[in-house]
């Protein structure tokens, strides 16, 4: 009987709830409208706050409230997971409001909404490029912020996925017997992403595809791609002498030079 008075209760209450809603929206008041946006916003029903914000923000421009009501819209809408609208509309906030005591907030959200878009490594990776351009600008701007520390560890973590998402290319035209175009990935990432924790394994790499790059080549071309890679192996000893990839990386030394005193003897 009594759970029957509660679902009761709670029908009634959902009822008179959507009907006050249905006459805000009906109201051409704007007033009312505001203060009820920023009450659902606040009880984290985004859907109706969205809504109620869209009503009076063409109506309200140039108000002491349009400052908060679009600096929330935009909240909404991140907080629903829209997050290219909310980057959107956290970028508009800066354009209009680049004075407001809510502008560094509305900087950092910008930059993370777009961190938010960012995909996984092996996906197009324009979101990332500008996360890590406005959490850049903003950690420039505002060094000191309670943001900036959270800033640097999203341009980190982007700069990763970007150095992944380079390495993991180069290996796929490797696997794809591309070497030509492996090689010049991978000598590319080794000058763009010098302090990369990638870096031993492409260096290494280059001698790897290097080596297959000659054994695959036709005779005229074979001794100078072989050599080719003896350059490479000794720029990698040279800076990596204790590496991991040491003893696989000697096995295409060897046969790069094997081959190289097997062309002298037969040419002499």
């Amino acid at each position: 009987m009594i759970k029957s008075y509660i679902k009761i209760a709670l029908v009634c209450l959902f009822i008179t709830s959507c009907t006050k809603y249905q006459k805000l929206q009906k109201s051409t008041d704007w007033q009312p409208k505001y203060e009820a946006a920023m009450k659902y916003y606040e009880k984290k029903d985004f859907a109706r706050a969205i809504a109620l914000f869209e009503d009076i923000l063409p109506i309200i421009r140039g108000t002491k409230e349009a400052e908060s009501a679009n600096f929330y819209y935009a909240y909404a809408h991140y907080y629903q997971d829209l997050f290219i609208l909310s980057s959107h509309y956290f970028e508009t906030f800066l354009e209009v409001y680049s004075r407001s005591d809510l502008a560094l907030e509305a900087n950092y959200m910008y930059g993370y909404s777009l961190y938010m878009q960012s995909p996984e490594f092996s996906l197009d990776q324009t979101p990332s490029y500008e996360a890590i351009n406005v959490m850049q600008n903003f950690i420039n701007q505002y060094p000191t912020s309670e943001f900036a520390k959270n800033a640097g560890s999203i341009v980190n973590e982007l700069e990763l996925k970007l150095e992944k998402k380079e390495f993991e290319n180069a290996k796929l035209y490797y696997k794809l017997q591309k070497y030509e175009a492996a090689i010049v990935t991978l000598e590319n990432f080794i000058k763009e992403f010098p302090g990369s924790a990638f870096q031993e394994e492409a260096l290494f790499l280059t001698i790897q595809t290097a080596h297959d790059y000659a054994q695959a080549s036709i005779l005229s071309v074979q001794n100078e791609r072989f050599k080719s890679c003896i350059d490479k192996y000794q720029t990698f000893v040279d800076k990596y002498p204790s590496s991991e990839f040491l003893k696989d990386a000697e096995k295409y030394y060897v046969n790069s030079t094997d081959f190289l005193s097997n062309f002298a003897s037969r040419n002499n």
